[in-house]
């Protein structure tokens, strides 16, 4: 049993065949999926898609690269959204994006900031995007951290050490992608090393980044399958000890998602 504890199913790219793609990952012992939210304004058509599959719960929350449209919402918006749907299990993505010029780092740390006081009063995991802004990231979750905890999950892993260390130990979950099975990605697989049994997360972010036995294809949450036997191959224990480790880490960290 696994978790997709991060994909997008609804964009366009699984429209045609939303549902055979939730069979496959039945069939491939993904019992449960998070699909994430990009943009508030898009809530109602995620939710429309958990109310279909029982098995999959969503977020809601704006992403650093659509910042800029989404000013307007306020900590107190998010948080009424999320205590309204049984479904919502997690805010964001939200975070800083500094590899695309697409807006600004301004704009991004006043959605980042009220995600985070979000996830303080919810009590529901933070999903954090950070890409080419480990320093920000950094100070940022260790400034909050010290005005009050929150959960959070540094999603699709692809920074380094020193965010990864950081986010640890503020009681963050690392969270591994298809990134991890890629043949350049010794040192991505180097910190996933030093990560905790106990704060390791696997995910999609389908349709993205599909893994390495599927390299080229568009990616589904079937095939987290193939990140958990890498990440389980880096810390020396079989894929069902890792399936198992991930699962009920998933179930801790999205504490209103229950186990079906």
């Amino acid at each position: 049993m696994l978790i997709d504890t991060h994909c997008h199913l609804d964009f366009a790219d699984f429209e045609a065949e939303r549902d055979d793609i939730v069979a496959r990952a039945h069939a491939a012992g993904v019992s449960q999926m998070v699909t994430i939210s990009t943009r508030v304004q898009k809530l109602d058509g995620l939710l429309a898609i958990t109310e279909k599959y029982p098995s999959v719960f969503c977020s809601v929350g704006t992403h650093p690269n659509n910042a800029g449209e989404e000013l307007d919402i306020q900590t107190e918006d998010l948080v009424r959204l999320a205590n309204a749907h049984e479904k919502i299990v997690a805010i964001g993505e939200v975070g800083l994006d500094y590899f695309y010029d697409t807006q600004t780092p301004a704009d991004q740390k006043t959605g980042l900031l009220r995600h985070i006081a979000a996830a303080r009063q919810t009590g529901l995991p933070l999903v954090i995007h950070s890409r080419s802004a480990d320093e920000d990231m950094a100070e940022i979750l260790t400034a909050e951290s010290g005005k009050g905890a929150f959960p959070f999950i540094l999603h699709c892993f692809s920074s380094g050490a020193e965010l990864a260390r950081t986010g640890v130990e503020h009681g963050g979950y690392v969270s591994f992608s298809g990134i991890l099975t890629f043949p350049k990605s010794e040192e991505i697989r180097e910190i996933a090393k030093t990560v905790p049994l106990d704060r390791l997360l696997v995910e999609t972010d389908a349709p993205y980044l599909a893994p390495k036995r599927w390299r080229g294809k568009r990616n589904e949450p079937s095939y987290v399958v193939n990140t958990a036997e890498v990440l389980a191959d880096v810390h020396g224990l079989t894929y069902d000890e890792m399936a198992k480790i991930t699962t009920d880490n998933a179930f801790r960290i999205f504490a209103k998602m229950p186990r079906l």
